[in-house]
């Protein structure tokens, strides 16, 4: 079910995330500035979406569109958008990870690659990384400070590992999250709901993807 059509699916997550929403801490109720403000796209990878990847699930080929429209609006305001893929070079250990999972996704297997409906445009970062989070072992760090970033719209999968761990690692640096629940997604709804829990308690301003483009919205 498209969440954006139906709005039942992102209208219900919000009912039961609402207790754990912090007061002053909703989107509706903020004011911002679209300046230093950037999309984050992590890990929309056919390995997450190809059917023919044991990996895959439905719910990552179901936020496509939710992503489609948050890049639309970003790039018609001219805003930075960055993504991640996950993907270890032949000769870089596996680490936790590889012994946690017992499988790895190596750089060159064509399952590392960007779905091709989320191409990147000229100008905008690819990073790669190796962990949950975007920020070990990459340049994330010095890439926001060079575009002067201190908001972040985080996108993509999977929910409770690397979009979370990824909000988590950003709100410690000070960075404002903002976290599209219905632009991220996990193989379990209950650990969706987990996720989004802890993020709105803690670490993340929640919001739906139509939320996000109604405020973007008021800045053109």
């Amino acid at each position: 079910m498209d969440a954006l059509e139906s709005g039942n699916i992102s209208e219900e997550w919000k009912r039961q995330l609402q207790r754990y929403v912090r007061g002053g801490h909703g989107l509706s109720e903020r004011r911002f500035s679209a300046k230093r403000t950037v999309l984050l796209v992590i890990d929309m990878q056919r390995f997450f979406i190809d059917p023919r990847s044991h990996a895959s699930f439905p719910a990552a080929e179901e936020i496509i569109k939710s992503i489609q429209q948050l890049l639309r609006g970003f790039r018609s305001l001219n805003l930075p958008v960055i993504f991640t893929r996950h993907a270890l070079l032949n000769d870089e250990p596996t680490g936790m990870m590889g012994s946690w999972w017992g499988d790895v996704l190596r750089e060159g297997d064509p399952f590392s690659a960007i779905d091709d409906r989320l191409e990147s445009w000229p100008g905008e970062r690819i990073i790669r990384k190796t962990r949950y989070s975007a920020f070990v072992g990459t340049n994330l760090d010095e890439l926001l400070k060079e575009l002067d970033v201190n908001r972040l719209i985080i996108t993509g999968v999977m929910t409770h590992l690397c979009c979370e761990s990824t909000a988590r690692d950003a709100f410690m640096r000070n960075h404002e999250v903002i976290f599209v629940i219905d632009a991220t997604a996990t193989d379990d709804e209950d650990l969706h709901i987990g996720s989004l829990r802890a993020m709105a308690d803690g670490f993340a301003i929640l919001a739906t993807t139509r939320e996000v483009l109604d405020w973007m919205s008021g800045q053109r």
